[in-house]
C-alpha cells in the first residue's frame, strides 16, 4: 500500500484582489486631521474670546474703577483742605491747619495714582487738567495766603466769598471728571458683559462641535469598523463551529476586507487540509489494520521460528558432543577443535535466537504496569548476578531509589544488562565499584501516539544513573552502543551478542523515558535513563518501600 507521506500536494498561493475604498488607517488619519483642524480653529476662537474678556475685565477692574476711587479720594482731600483753611481763617487756631496739610498729601497721592490710569484717554486727561487748574487757582487765591498768614481772620473774611465761588468751580470740575470716569467704567462694564456673552457662546459652540465630532467618530467607527468586524466575527464563528463551507464576504474598509479575505483563504485551506486528513486517516487506519495483522503474523512466525530453529541446533550440539565422547580416542586435536567450534556456534545461535525473541517481545508481553520498587529490584538482580559479583569482588551501592511505574520483568532486564556490563567491562586488576543513584526531575511531556498531541505527564519523573570504574566508552561511540548487534570489542575479549544495550533502550523508551551515555563522566562508564514515578495518590503506598531502599546497601564478592 502506498504511504500518504509520499504524496505531495501542491500549495496554491493566495492571490489577493485589490480592495475598493480606503483603509481603516487612512480613514482614521484623514478624520483625525480634519478634527484637529476644527479643534485648532475653535481653540483659536476660544483663546480670542478669553483674551478679549480678560482685556475688558482689566480695563474695568485695573483702570476705570481705581481711577474713580482716586478721583473720589482727591475730592475728599480737597474738601479737607477747604475745611481746614476755612476753620483756620475763622478762628485763627493753628490746629485747623492739620486737615489742610493732610489734604495736600492725599491730593498729591491721588493725582499720582490717577495720572497713569487715565493715560491714553485725552478726555479724562483734559478733565484732570481742568481740575488741577481750578485747584491751583483756589490754592493761590485762598488756601496758601490764609494758611501762611499769622492773623488769618481779616484776610479770610475779605476773600471768603470769592474763595467759595472758586471752590465751587473745583467741585464742578471734579463732578465733570468723575462723570467722565463713570461713563468710561459703565462702557467697560457693558463691554465686559458682551465679552462674557461672546466667550460663553464660543465655548458652547466649541462644546457642541466637540460632541458632534465625538458622535461622528463613534458613528464612523461603528459603521465602518465595528459592523464589518461583527459580521466577520459572526462568519468566523460559523466556520469555527464546523461549517467550513460557509464563505466569508469581505466588507468595510480595505484592510478589514483584506483580513476577511485572509480568513476566508485560511478557511479554504483548512477545509482542504481536513479533507486530506480524513483521506489520510482512512488510509492510515487501513495501514494500521494491515500492520497489526502483519505484526501478529510476525509474532507467530517468531515463536514458530524460534522453536523450529532451536530444535536442529540442539540436535547439532548434542550429536557433536556424543560424537566427541564416542570417538574421542580416534580424533586428533584438530578434530576435537572442529567439534568444539560446531558446538559453540550452535550454542551462540541458540542464545542469539533467544535474545532476538526477547527483543521482539518488548512492548507486547507483560503489559501490566504497576509500582516497582527499584531498591528491591536491584537486590533481586544482584542475587541473580551473585556468582559474577563474588568472582570479581564487585561492590554495588544503591541508596534512595524510588518507586516507579512500569513492568518489573522488563525493568529487571535493564538493570541486569547495565550491572552485568559494569562487572564484565571492568578495568584490569581493579575490583568493580558500581553505584546506582536516583534524582527527581520536573514533570515530563508525554506524547500521545494516536494523534501526535502532547500533554504534561502528571507523574513525577526520575533520573536513574548506573556508574562504574571500568574501562569506559569513548564519546564517539555514545550512540553506536545502543544499536543492535553493534560491538566495540571482539568475542575473544568479551563475550556477548551486542544486543543488551539495544534491549535497554527499547525497554526504557517503551516506558516513556530515555537512556544515554554520560560522556562527561571520565572515571569509567555511566548510563543515565529516566522513568516515570507513581502518581501522587500512590506515593503513600510506596513510601515504606522507598524508605527501606533509602539506606545504603552494598554487595561484594
Amino acid at each position: 500500500m502506498q504511504s500518504t507521506a509520499d504524496e505531495v500536494r501542491p500549495v496554491r498561493p493566495r492571490t489577493s484582489s485589490p480592495r475598493n475604498g480606503w483603509s481603516t488607517s487612512r480613514w482614521l488619519g484623514v478624520g483625525t486631521a480634519l478634527a484637529l483642524v476644527v479643534l485648532v480653529v475653535l481653540g483659536g476662537c476660544g483663546t480670542w474670546a478669553l483674551v478679549r474678556a480678560t482685556a475688558v475685565n482689566q480695563r474695568l477692574v485695573e483702570r476705570w474703577s481705581p481711577a474713580l476711587i482716586a478721583s473720589v479720594r482727591m475730592e475728599a482731600a480737597l474738601v479737607n483742605q477747604e475745611t481746614g483753611v476755612r476753620g483756620y481763617g475763622l478762628t485763627g487756631r493753628i490746629e485747623f491747619l492739620d486737615p489742610y496739610r493732610d489734604g495736600l498729601d492725599q491730593q498729591r497721592k491721588a493725582v499720582g495714582e490717577l495720572k497713569p490710569l487715565i493715560s491714553g484717554d485725552a478726555h479724562a486727561q483734559a478733565d484732570l487738567a481742568v481740575v488741577n487748574e481750578r485747584v491751583e487757582t483756589w490754592h493761590a487765591y485762598v488756601a496758601r495766603p490764609v494758611s501762611a498768614s499769622v492773623d488769618p481772620m481779616p484776610l479770610a473774611r475779605q476773600r471768603a466769598e470769592e474763595g467759595r465761588k472758586q471752590f465751587d468751580s473745583v467741585r464742578q470740575a471734579l463732578r465733570v471728571q468723575q462723570a467722565g470716569i463713570v461713563a468710561e467704567r459703565d462702557r467697560a462694564r457693558a463691554d465686559l458683559g458682551a465679552a462674557r456673552t461672546m466667550r460663553n457662546t464660543v465655548f458652547m459652540v466649541i462644546g457642541g462641535v466637540v460632541l458632534a465630532l465625538m458622535a461622528l467618530a463613534f458613528a464612523g467607527l461603528r459603521l465602518g469598523v465595528q459592523r464589518p468586524l461583527d459580521r466577520l466575527r459572526a462568519d468566523v464563528r460559523k466556520v469555527a463551529s464546523g461549517n467550513f463551507a460557509h464563505a466569508i464576504d469581505p466588507t468595510g474598509p480595505a484592510d478589514v476586507q483584506d483580513l476577511a479575505g485572509d480568513v476566508d483563504a485560511m478557511r479554504r485551506r483548512l477545509s482542504e487540509e481536513l479533507h486530506f486528513k480524513d483521506v489520510a486517516r482512512a488510509r492510515l487506519d487501513e495501514q494500521a489494520t494491515e500492520l497489526r495483522r502483519s505484526n501478529d503474523e510476525l509474532e507467530q512466525f517468531a515463536y514458530v521460528a524460534s522453536h523450529d530453529l532451536q530444535e536442529p541446533l540442539r540436535k547439532i550440539a548434542s550429536f557433536c558432543q556424543l560424537l566427541e565422547r564416542r570417538y574421542a580416542e580416534q580424533l586428533d586435536d584438530r578434530g576435537k577443535q572442529y567439534i568444539a567450534f560446531a558446538v559453540d556456534g550452535a550454542n551462540r545461535m541458540q542464545n542469539l535466537i533467544n535474545d532476538l525473541l526477547t527483543f521482539s517481545r518488548v512492548g507486547r508481553l507483560h503489559t501490566d504496569d504497576r509500582p516497582v520498587d527499584l531498591g528491591d529490584l536491584v537486590r533481586r538482580t544482584l542475587d541473580d548476578l551473585d556468582l559474577a559479583v563474588q568472582e570479581t569482588g564487585a561492590t554495588v551501592a544503591y541508596d534512595g531509589l524510588p518507586t516507579v511505574e512500569g513492568q518489573p520483568t522488563q525493568l529487571g532486564l535493564v538493570l541486569q544488562n547495565l550491572l552485568s556490563n559494569a562487572i564484565k567491562f571492568r578495568a584490569a586488576d581493579t575490583p568493580p565499584r558500581i553505584r546506582v543513584e536516583a534524582r527527581r526531575m520536573a514533570s515530563a511531556v508525554r506524547h500521545d501516539g494516536r494523534d501526535g498531541s502532547e500533554t504534561e505527564d502528571p507523574r513525577p519523573q526520575w533520573e536513574i544513573s548506573v556508574s562504574d570504574n571500568g574501562i569506559g566508552i569513548a564519546p564517539e561511540y555514545a550512540d553506536r552502543v545502543f544499536v543492535i548487534f553493534q560491538r566495540l570489542h571482539t568475542r575473544e575479549s568479551y563475550a556477548g551478542n551486542g544486543i543488551g544495550l539495544a534491549l535497554c533502550k527499547k525497554i526504557v523508551e517503551h516506558h516513556g523515558g530515555s537512556i544515554a551515555l554520560d560522556t562527561d563522566y571520565t572515571d569509567g562508564t555511566r548510563f543515565v535513563f529516566t522513568l516515570p514515578g507513581v502518581l501522587p495518590a500512590d506515593d503513600a503506598s510506596g513510601a515504606d518501600r522507598e524508605s527501606d531502599a533509602a539506606a545504603p546497601a552494598a554487595t561484594a564478592g
